[in-house]
């Protein structure tokens, strides 16, 4: 009777979600069941209701989702120095839902007043946004954060930069190994800001790891997560394929909103990538740069999407070299075959310059098709046909060979860690080559804290490292700031303040002393006018040193 009385409670006591720790010392002391029970039934009271409490989250994180952006399924993903508001507002008008900011590094955010405000150059159009931002405190996340949550509708934690830069400055994909810190900086974010807080992460080899990293940051309070199926090492030339696989994984394992990077280059790809991994929408960049109009299943010409952004260019005044980066991603299959223009770009100033490059370029395209008529808004070629060079299309990396046999590296590879992976042979280089330079230096020197010392962080922002030769041992972005308004020269960066204003100052004093010298030379002039006059000088002479003066 005893026993089934205990079952009894036991049964009952796994339906109810709001028992606390006081009521299973009750039943643990009356119905005298064992230590080990006691101690099972109370870790799964807590698990569940952490259940409860991440359940009431991630049905915040879908309202969000669903009344705040609207159910995008067609994002485009924050760029460093090529999401600005005219790019973004032409990726709008050709079907993207959600587009991001630029990548902005949280510390020179919070030191340079002037570039935030470019920063946050917005739009009523231009919504809904997210404002991305690289950080490794929470500090420096949240009062980046603070400034940019009225102008946006979320704030996004980069940690999914894989470049050389990022290491150095310990943020972006160079974090994914510390969870603790992570989970501390979502977790200060949530909050302290008014908006909701997102991540944007790479994956590791093993599925299992990127799972329990997404969790991570869900429990931290995520509102959604976007995961680049590739990992930290794919990049430049090794970039590769984004594993679809690791991402539906992600999604099936969390329960906030999920969104797939990687492999999009046509409208069908997001089609197969939403079927395949059940993700709430699909993020694009390098596919964006090259195709505005991807979401729309359209090849537009490039100088069609070149006329628009610097119609918006002029209203919205974008840095010349976002303008320059675009036309290159733009004209990418033409410049090879006009390599003048493609020199004269480069060197190109302003936007008006830039422009009158991208027209030129358009006129010998448009010559190049004798007459033919130009359909602005052809399919987009998915079969891997031929495509006219002047249409905005994706842009393919020829795969890796040996250099000695021809043969393709890595051919057979589905995910760089793969187990069946081929593994690329590796072509060493002579040591006078090598990453350090010096063939005398060791790989033992090299990695030892001595030879990295080099790299030391920035007296002023501690985010970006230090300039080598800078006079004031600062990185370039807080040098610029800091010899602006001191007026100082710094010869690391190439900074010439001072110099410019010596300069300035003196030719200015030149300039005054020969107008004062011309000044002089006029009086005389006029007093020996005058008298001539006197004398009964000639009018014909007076008049003669009249128009000599």
């Amino acid at each position: 009777m005893v026993k089934s009385g205990i079952k009894i409670l036991q049964g009952g006591f796994q339906n109810i979600l709001s028992v606390n720790c006081f009521t299973l010392h009750v039943i643990h002391h009356f119905a005298q069941i064992s230590t080990k029970q006691y101690l099972a039934m109370e870790a799964d009271c807590e698990e569940k209701a952490d259940r409860v409490t991440l359940k009431q989250v991630n049905e915040k994180a879908y309202a969000f989702w669903t009344d705040v952006l609207g159910s995008p399924r067609h994002i485009v993903a924050p760029m460093v120095d090529q999401s600005e508001l005219p790019w973004r507002l032409l990726s709008r008008k050709y079907g993207a839902q959600l587009v991001y900011s630029p990548m902005y590094n949280a510390g020179v955010f919070l030191k340079d007043p002037n570039w935030r405000k470019q920063c946050l150059a917005t739009c009523p159009e231009d919504r809904p946004l997210i404002v991305q931002f690289c950080a490794n405190t929470p500090d420096a996340f949240v009062e980046a954060g603070r400034y940019a949550q009225h102008m946006c509708d979320a704030v996004d934690l980069n940690l999914g930069c894989p470049q050389m830069i990022a290491k150095r400055g310990h943020y972006g994909a160079f974090l994914q190994d510390e969870w603790d810190l992570l989970h501390r900086i979502v977790t200060a974010a949530v909050k302290e800001l008014s908006v909701p807080v997102t991540c944007k992460v790479r994956v590791f080899a093993d599925i299992e790891k990127t799972v329990r990293y997404a969790r991570v940051l869900e429990s931290a309070g995520c509102a959604l997560l976007t995961v680049h199926g590739r990992l930290r090492e794919q990049k430049g030339h090794k970039t590769g394929l984004a594993s679809w696989e690791h991402i539906k994984a992600v999604k099936e394992s969390v329960s906030i909103p999920v969104v797939a990077n990687g492999n999009i280059r046509y409208l069908s790809d997001v089609d197969a990538c939403l079927a395949e991994t059940g993700v709430d929408g699909v993020m694009t960049a390098e596919g964006n740069l090259t195709n505005p109009a991807l979401f729309t299943g359209k090849m537009p010409p490039a100088w069609c999407m070149a006329d628009e952004y610097f119609e918006l260019a002029k209203q919205y005044q974008p840095h010349q070299s976002a303008a320059r980066a675009h036309m290159f991603r733009l004209w990418h299959k033409c410049l090879p075959l006009h390599p003048d223009l493609r020199t004269q770009l480069a060197s190109a100033q302003g936007l008006d310059g830039i422009a009158e490059i991208s027209r030129q370029l358009a006129e010998r395209m448009k010559a190049s098709c004798e007459g033919a008529e130009i359909d602005e808004m052809a399919a987009q070629h998915t079969d891997g046909s031929e495509v006219e060079p002047w249409r905005c299309q994706p842009h393919v990396r020829a795969p890796l060979t040996d250099t000695n046999t021809g043969d393709v590296l890595g051919e057979k590879r589905t995910h760089p860690d793969g187990a069946d992976a081929e593994k690329p042979k590796k072509i060493k280089r002579p040591a006078n080559k090598r990453k350090g330079g010096n063939p005398a230096v060791s790989r033992e020197v090299r990695k030892s804290a001595a030879f990295k010392s080099k790299f030391k962080p920035c007296t002023a922002c501690s985010g970006n490292p230090r300039g080598m030769k800078c006079d004031h041992e600062l990185c370039r972005a807080c040098c610029k700031v800091h010899s602006v308004r001191n007026v100082f020269d710094c010869t690391g960066h190439k900074f010439s303040f001072k110099s410019r204003a010596e300069r300035q100052q003196k030719e200015a004093d030149q300039a005054g002393a020969v107008h004062a010298t011309d000044n002089g030379d006029a009086s005389n002039g006029a007093l020996h006018v005058a008298a001539a006059a006197d004398d009964g000088t000639s009018a014909d002479t007076a008049t003669q040193c009249e128009a000599t003066l």
